[in-house]
């Protein structure tokens, strides 16, 4: 049997998502609860592999095993708070055919980075959003981002020292809105080089600024060079916001 489970999770207590010997993470979080609730050994598998520090509005994951005498899937989500933390929760749960994969059926994914453009942090906002006190232009960083939504190569946003060959992904949209003094930029894409969420948003952050043009971004784009992008931006203010499936037996579409 494999299950679909939709959770949200805020990601500031775990090295990422994927199982670490050591550490804690979201998936060794859940798979310890959902064992508790099914009582027999599971196989646990994500939609994506987020960094430690990141956040997830919209996650998936399949959970596949000898599953016998369980709970119905519309039960799970209130089940589930008695064996998971605060900072997890289960949001639905559904029976899904066994060819249907998690991370290979995806269609896109949507990540979303919070910059809190203000002079002073709101502590409320501590961990949940990137503060950055001085001014920003989020027209200039919008019109930058248009530069953006095409397929191409995008190993200029692409953190040094990771393996993947295939560089190329298509970018369906990409957009900087404000609304007062959170600063979002949208981003979704088939597919995300490591930390290319974070070092695309820290080059629109220094368009904001007036230190690159948004005319640049075709040229650092084409020149496949990490250190013309601007720098890595802190996991803090990074979200999954949004997963769509081409496979009609995985999730539907998450409204915004």
């Amino acid at each position: 049997m494999k299950i679909l489970f939709e959770i949200s999770y805020v990601g500031s207590a775990y090295h990422g998502f994927q199982v670490q010997k050591t550490l804690p993470t979201v998936q060794r979080t859940v798979q310890t609860a959902l064992e508790k609730i099914y009582g027999c050994p599971l196989l646990v598998s994500g939609c994506s592999r987020t960094d430690a520090g990141v956040h997830a509005r919209r996650f998936f994951l399949t959970a596949e095993g000898e599953i016998c005498d369980a709970p119905p899937c519309e039960a799970i989500p209130f089940i589930a708070p008695r064996y998971l933390p605060d900072d997890i929760a289960v949001l639905s749960a559904r029976n899904v055919s066994d060819d249907f994969h998690v991370r290979y059926d995806v269609l896109y994914k949507e990540y979303r980075y919070f910059i809190y453009n203000a002079p002073h942090m709101d502590p409320f906002l501590s961990k949940r959003a990137y503060h950055f006190p001085k001014p920003l232009d989020e027209h200039r960083m919008n019109r930058a981002a248009q530069y953006l939504c095409k397929r191409a190569d995008f190993s200029s946003y692409m953190a040094k020292g990771s393996d993947v060959i295939d560089t190329v992904r298509e970018i369906k949209y990409c957009t900087v809105e404000r609304n007062g003094d959170m600063i979002t930029v949208k981003i979704a894409a088939d597919g995300f080089l490591y930390n290319m969420v974070r070092i695309i948003s820290g080059t629109l952050l220094e368009v904001g600024t007036g230190a690159k043009n948004p005319e640049e971004i075709d040229e650092i784009t084409s020149s496949k060079r990490r250190e013309r992008a601007g720098r890595t931006l802190p996991p803090d203010g990074l979200y999954l916001w949004k997963v769509e499936y081409k496979n009609p037996d995985g999730a539907e579409q998450n409204e915004e």
